[in-house]
């Protein structure tokens, strides 16, 4: 099946302005599971989030790289929710996103604290970018929160003082009949989101930003 002929959620309405991709980002859920991604393009991906903005070069973001089948995506896949655990391993890829969020034992005096709510905020960029250039690249990325990240990252050996916020599945597109009907059906649901006006506040929180409401 081509990518034509399988759904597509984009543009949707309030989305018709953005510029690509951000226009056609959506998160789909059945992967190709016979697809295998170059080791330059997840090069490239990773490049791409290397290159977000940093908190002072700070860079408080670590990838973990679990190709499919490889050890780290053994360790990774029984760990993962009953809700994905269907529909992640056919991905090419995941990626582990992780990030600093309490000062190593050894940090030195000299060393800034870690402001683990800025370092969070940091990831989000980072795999942003991931995920947009995965776009532009003709792949499709998943990002999800389903995963014991605590086994996990006692599998990996992560130090305490970090943490896996969440992981992303990259690949390409797969054919629906290949999966389970709740996989199928994930495919197909309406993507929507909030009226701006409750997510933009203007002088008290809570309230609209008044140029929204005088456009309504």
């Amino acid at each position: 099946m081509t990518d034509d002929e399988q759904p597509t959620h984009a543009p949707m309405p309030g989305a018709e302005a953005l510029a690509e991709p951000l226009r056609s980002r959506w998160s789909p859920s059945v992967f190709d599971a016979e697809h295998r991604l170059p080791t330059a393009d997840i090069v490239t991906l990773l490049h791409a989030a290397q290159w977000a903005p940093s908190n002072g070069n700070l860079q408080p973001w670590r990838f973990v790289v679990c190709e499919r089948g490889d050890r780290a995506h053994q360790l990774l896949v029984p760990h993962l929710s009953r809700g994905n655990s269907g529909w992640v391993p056919r991905a090419s890829l995941v990626l582990l996103a992780a990030t600093q969020v309490a000062d190593a034992p050894d940090r030195r005096e000299d060393e800034k604290p870690v402001d683990a709510a800025t370092n969070l905020y940091c990831l989000g960029q980072a795999t942003a970018h991931l995920t947009l250039q995965a776009q532009a690249m003709g792949l499709w990325a998943h990002q999800f929160a389903g995963v014991d990240k605590d086994a996990v990252a006692d599998e990996l050996g992560l130090p305490p003082y970090w943490r896996i916020v969440a992981g992303i599945a990259v690949g390409v597109r797969g054919n629906p009949a290949e999966v389970p009907e709740r996989d199928r059906l994930r495919e197909h649901k309406v993507r929507v989101r909030r009226d701006l006006t409750e997510i933009a506040y203007g002088d008290s929180w809570g309230r609209p930003w008044s140029r929204l409401t005088d456009e309504a």
